[in-house]
């Protein structure tokens, strides 16, 4: 847990995905802050393949998924509001 409330993780890549060496780690991103993190979004979007656009999933919360300029793929979750 970041200083700020976000939960940060890394994932894996499951066994129905291919595997590329050198791309075995996703690092996620999650919480309720909005702004904040549209804003990593954002700057980790500058110069990155998007892979999923960050916009509501079925799930209801904000989804998004790229790799970053450096190669490093990162997944970002901004949790819907409850209810």
């Amino acid at each position: 847990m970041t200083p700020a409330g976000f939960t940060l993780m890394g994932a894996d890549i499951p066994v129905a995905m291919e595997l590329n060496e050198g791309q075995s780690i996703t690092v996620s991103l999650s919480g309720d802050d909005e702004a904040e993190l549209r804003g990593y979004w954002d700057g980790l979007a500058e110069g990155a393949t998007i892979g999923v656009p960050l916009e509501q999933a079925p799930w209801g919360d904000t989804f998004g998924m790229l790799t970053d300029r450096f190669g490093v793929g990162w997944m970002v979750n901004i949790a819907g509001s409850a209810g």
